[in-house]
């Protein structure tokens, strides 16, 4: 009897098998052989069962033992043949199967990576990678055991049924009569058990949650000493789970003997009135062995059609939820404005070149005025109304310049939109009225990948890639040099720590760099954008969750990283933006102040308030 398989049906089925028939039919030569050994196995295991009629009518009866040789070999002969038929479909099937999940998991991994930033504001983490691993998972189990298991048991039980019909009619009824209860018994307990092992599994995904939760928060468990209340919540969810799991098991338990029972008395039903048939010279006593060998086999092909039906049901499913996010809109770019390279030539014009020489322009096609605009570095906000959700307004009617070469800085309390002008900067998201201009140009109209290679980010959330330090500064910059490398990390400021690691730039990191201080992974940051060599500068409260000392470090970094680069700073400790250009003080997505540290303390509004203590930042 098949083991359960935890399913939802899938919404629409015939969509979704003609998606995945759009990746499986890239090798229909492989699933075309794959059937034809299916069906030639499940044809040898047939005919062989049927070689026991003549081996006893016509040779054990009659003594003669040369026929019977042969007929022995040619038996063997057979069930090898269909041993081999198995042999070759199962390897067929398997690198079949693993070529379509490899062409999905790629594709699906193409496409997250083509997906809005808005998208993931929605899906939790868990809920994706569940699409990489138990959707995946359940997709190739589906394939690597269901085609070919299914052709072949469906060629055996419908080819036992014909022989047994053929053979003998009247014994055929009670074989049928018993099949059909069994078909119906095996409907009713699957439906059955699907809901014991559905509460199983809910049970089993809290327990699951609450032990991820628990060992991620072990630190703060230890220091309010939690362990023993811990320990009973715990237990509460275990002992549901027993309670669940105890239910599902035992039914799923009782299933089995009960099919089994019912092939025992088919069995039974059939030998006694086979018997009496024999007797009476009804049927020859080869006929009845064959007959006897294939009501034994009836039960197994209709077991295994079951099991398969949910195999076939469960990697449905799964692909329906991987094809649903392939279909989600990815995010658009509807950019002709590109970044190149330039040199300056005698005449101080600008020409593009294929080589990297530390000079940009902006090349936009020659219909829409000069095809070739030096990167400068001005950034402007024009009268931006924005908001994440719709009714909802971050930014209200903002207006705000950022001339080549000015560090600009942003403060203000949580949710006053400081980090949502950052993210409209690097068109993470559009605005809804307004515009935003780069060099005269609306970032609109640039190329998503050429805007962001213009521009560099420093975030408070440093995320590190498992590798070397030195792979993971050349992220800002993958065709930089070792030499570059350590240029990038000496102006960072970051050289110091990493030239003392017993590895040195050769010291991999995993876990996001959980052997680093916070300050060190920061400092690996800022080298990163350094290796970028952006003319556009964005540092998201860089320094925030480090000590005083770090905070220097960082700062003397961020310096050298700022200098000649528009560069816009949010902050949350008023002291790393004194030497700023600008300072933009924002509440409720507006701009209230704008000056210099000095003016705005002469204005003794609120910049001052936050200066001097008086005002806190929320």
């Amino acid at each position: 009897m098949a083991r359960q398989i935890l399913h939802e049906k899938p919404k629409d089925t015939k969509k979704t098998l003609r998606l995945l028939w759009q990746y499986m039919k890239r090798r229909s030569g492989i699933l075309a052989a794959v059937a034809v050994l299916a069906v030639l196995s499940a044809l040898a295991n047939v005919y062989g069962t049927y070689l026991l009629k003549p081996l006893i009518n016509d040779y054990i009866l009659p003594g003669d033992v040369a026929g019977l040789i042969k007929m022995l070999l040619w038996m063997g002969v057979m069930y090898l043949a269909g041993v081999g038929a198995s042999y070759g479909y199962t390897q067929l099937m398997v690198r079949c199967a693993q070529g379509v999940v490899s062409d999905l998991r790629k594709d699906l991994f193409q496409k997250v990576q083509s997906l809005p930033l808005r998208y993931f504001d929605g899906t939790t983490h868990g809920e994706m990678m569940s699409r990489f691993t138990n959707d995946m998972d359940t997709v190739s189990e589906g394939l690597n055991n269901s085609f070919a298991t299914l052709i072949q048991n469906l060629v055996i039980f419908i080819g036992t049924i014909v022989v047994l019909m053929a053979m003998n009619l009247t014994l055929s009824l009670i074989v049928i009569c018993s099949l059909a209860v069994m078909f119906l018994f095996l409907r009713y307990s699957t439906k059955k058990s699907h809901c014991y092992f559905k509460r199983q599994q809910r049970y089993l995904g809290a327990l699951n949650g609450f032990i991820e939760e628990s060992i991620q928060g072990q630190k703060v468990i230890k220091v309010f000493n939690y362990e023993e209340e811990n320990l009973q919540e715990f237990s509460a969810h275990n002992a549901a789970l027993r309670e669940a799991a105890t239910s599902a098991v035992t039914f799923g338990g009782f299933v089995v003997p009960t099919v089994v029972s019912i092939s025992y008395v088919n069995y039974a039903l059939t030998t006694c009135l086979g018997a009496f048939f024999a007797i009476s010279g009804r049927i020859d006593l080869g006929t009845l062995a064959s007959y006897l060998v294939y009501v034994r086999q009836t039960a197994m092909p209709l077991n295994q059609l079951s099991q398969q039906f949910n195999f076939i049901l469960a990697a449905l499913s799964g692909a329906e939820r991987i094809f649903a996010l392939m279909e989600e809109p990815p995010e658009t770019d509807e950019g002709t404005v590109t970044l190149v390279n330039v040199r300056s030539g005698e005449d101080g014009t600008l020409a593009e070149c294929p080589e990297r020489t530390g000079q940009w322009a902006w090349k936009r096609p020659a219909e829409f005025g000069p095809a070739i605009i030096p990167l400068r570095g001005d950034m402007r906000f024009h009268d931006v109304v924005f908001g994440y959700e719709k009714g909802v307004t971050i930014l209200n009617h903002i207006s705000l310049y950022a001339e080549p070469g000015q560090k600009i800085a942003f403060v203000g309390s949580t949710g006053a939109g400081k980090t949502t002008i950052a993210n409209l900067i690097d068109r993470f998201y559009d605005v809804n009225e307004g515009a935003v201009t780069y060099d005269g140009i609306d970032v609109r109209d640039i190329k998503k990948n050429d805007l962001r290679r213009s521009i560099a980010a420093v975030l408070q959330d440093t995320h590190l890639f498992t590798g070397t330090i030195a792979d993971n500064i050349r992220y800002g910059n993958p065709a930089a040099t070792q030499e570059e490398v350590v240029a990038a990390a000496r102006l960072a400021n970051a050289h110091f720590f990493i030239s003392r690691l017993p590895e040195g730039y050769d010291t991999v990191l995993t876990g996001d760099g959980a052997n680093l201080s916070q300050g060190q992974r920061q400092l690996i940051a800022i080298a990163r954008a350094a290796v970028a060599d952006p003319p556009v500068l964005i540092l998201d409260e860089a320094t925030s969750s480090v000590d005083s000392h770090t905070e220097k470090l960082i700062e003397t970094g961020m310096d050298h990283l700022m200098e000649g680069r528009t560069v816009f700073v949010i902050a949350h400790r008023l002291s790393t933006v004194r030497n700023a250009q600008a300072i933009l003080v924002l509440e409720h997505g507006e701009i209230l102040e704008r000056g210099t540290h000095e003016e705005l303390v002469a204005q003794k509004c609120r910049y001052y308030q936050l200066y001097t203590g008086q005002f806190e930042l929320a």
